[in-house]
C-alpha cells in the first residue's frame, strides 16, 4: 500500500486540513510552525523502522508558564509526507489522513494526549 503524490499536491492536502479547523480553535493557537518533512527520523532509543505520520515539538498550552515565551522558538508541527503516502493507498484516503495528523498534533498543541484522541476517533 503506496500511494504517489508531488509535494506540491502534498502541501495542498496540509494547507487544506488546516483550512478545515474552525477560526476560532485556530486563533487559540499560539506560536506555532507548521511544517512538511519527508520522512521521520527515528531517534537513537527508538526501533529504526519507526514512521510517524505527524509530530508535535513543543510545550502544549497548559504547561506553559508565565515566563514560556521569553526568547521561545516557536513549536513546530510536522507533517511526513513520505510516511503519509506509504500508509495510504489513494487520494482521497491520504487527505483523510492528513486531515486526522493535523488535527492530532494541533490537539497536543492544546496539551490533549494520544490516549484522549485515539479513544475520540483523532488517533
Amino acid at each position: 500500500m503506496s500511494f504517489s503524490m508531488t509535494p506540491d499536491e502534498f502541501e495542498a492536502a496540509v494547507s487544506d486540513a488546516l483550512d478545515n479547523v474552525p477560526d476560532r480553535l485556530l486563533a487559540m493557537m499560539d506560536n506555532v510552525a507548521v511544517f512538511i518533512e519527508d520522512r521521520y527520523e527515528p531517534l537513537p532509543d527508538e526501533d529504526p523502522h519507526t514512521s510517524l505520520l505527524g509530530l508535535y515539538d513543543g510545550v502544549p498550552l497548559p504547561e506553559r508558564d508565565d515566563g514560556w515565551a521569553a526568547g521561545s522558538m516557536p513549536d513546530r508541527i510536522i507533517i511526513f509526507q513520505e510516511d503519509t503516502l506509504a500508509a495510504c493507498s489513494s487520494r482521497e484516503e491520504v487527505i483523510a489522513e492528513v486531515q486526522i495528523t493535523v488535527v492530532h498534533e494541533i490537539a497536543h498543541h492544546f496539551g490533549i494526549d494520544d490516549e484522549t484522541l485515539h479513544r475520540l476517533g483523532w488517533g
